[in-house]
């Protein structure tokens, strides 16, 4: 009893890393950072952080995410995943497996070994497995929420440590003014960042969308999205002015670089990133100017064009359309 005892422990806590491991990966993925080599990286960390002794083994990281290897079919066993969901579904497997402090792979007996018939005993491997799927939805309108202005990748790192630093929501408590930032506006205006590639510092900060009315636009259900043909979003000034007056959670779209010939440019897509506007100043006729209510300094004036305000880590935050995620194991 005590040997099988070890054995529901050591599963026990492998499952919870599995799990733990899964969801970690997801989000990742989600994020857009997910090769396999940062999904295995990721695994390994939450992996370990749900063992007893802090080492876990991780085999196989897999899914249908970005550059992840598809997983293949399901033996049926109690420690495997499931089979791949339908196809077009987003996921991700982790599988775990025994290993100790030491190097081993195996739990070890301690008295099994000495039962008649079993002395060539040397232990067993315990194997857990976790599946986590996440819905891209279907090309919904976010019925205001989603506006028609959007910002780069660079600047979406910067204001947030590539998301792991978020301010909090506007339904909860008022973050540090110091979350607070400028969105600018204007070919001279860019933020350079190494954590993304090339032409993730476009032009300016910010930039106006082709909207769908009202200065909101459909959730965009390929990587690209249009550029406003026109120098501004007139439909924007008085949703900005209510955004900022209400303290409104919005979401815009976060692109990595710029594409196509003039006139027909198209932002590419990362995806969408929860944010409060806090203030602004933008060419117009109405409503074009609010001055910033959380950090005062961070307030735009004359020819100076900006949006200001800051991000949440919110439902869906940068991945398009994301209504649901569900774990299985």
């Amino acid at each position: 009893m005590i040997d099988v005892g070890q054995l529901y422990q050591e599963r026990a806590q492998l499952q919870s890393g599995a799990d733990a491991a899964a969801l970690a990966v997801a989000k990742s993925c989600i994020l857009g950072t997910c090769t396999p080599s940062t999904a295995l990286s990721t695994a390994q960390t939450y992996a370990n952080d749900n063992a007893t002794d802090g080492v876990s083994g991780v085999g196989t990281v897999c899914g249908y995410a970005d550059t992840l290897t598809a997983c293949g079919t399901s033996s049926g066993a109690m420690t495997a995943c499931p089979s791949p969901p339908s196809a077009g579904t987003s996921y991700v497997d982790v599988n775990t497996s025994t290993k100790t402090s030491g190097g081993a792979t195996t739990i070890a007996p301690l008295f099994a070994k000495d039962l008649l018939g079993n002395s060539t005993y040397a232990g067993t491997t315990v194997l857990a497995c976790a599946q986590v799927e996440w819905d891209n939805g279907g090309g919904s309108t976010y019925s205001g929420l989603l506006t028609a202005f959007t910002t780069t990748a660079c600047q979406w790192d910067k204001a947030n440590s590539a998301g792991t630093i978020y301010g909090s929501p506007p339904t909860t408590s008022l973050p540090s003014s110091s979350y607070d930032m400028q969105l600018t506006w204007g070919t001279g205006n860019k933020t350079t960042c190494s954590t993304e590639a090339s032409g993730s510092d476009g032009p300016g900060t910010f930039g106006w969308i082709t909207e769908t009315g009202g200065c909101t636009l459909a959730v965009p259900t390929g990587t690209t999205y249009s550029l406003l043909s026109g120098s501004t979003s007139l439909d924007c000034n008085t949703p900005l002015f209510d955004d900022a007056q209400d303290k409104t959670l919005i979401y815009i779209p976060v692109y990595t670089s710029v594409s196509g010939a003039s006139g027909s440019q198209v932002y590419n897509l990362k995806g969408l990133a929860a944010f409060v506007v806090t203030g602004y100043n933008v060419p117009g006729s109405t409503f074009t100017h609010y001055a910033d209510w959380l950090n005062s300094a961070n307030t735009c004036t004359g020819t100076k064009y900006c949006i200001s305000g800051y991000f949440v880590d919110a439902a869906g935050t940068l991945s398009p359309g994301v209504t649901s995620m569900q774990i299985t194991g």
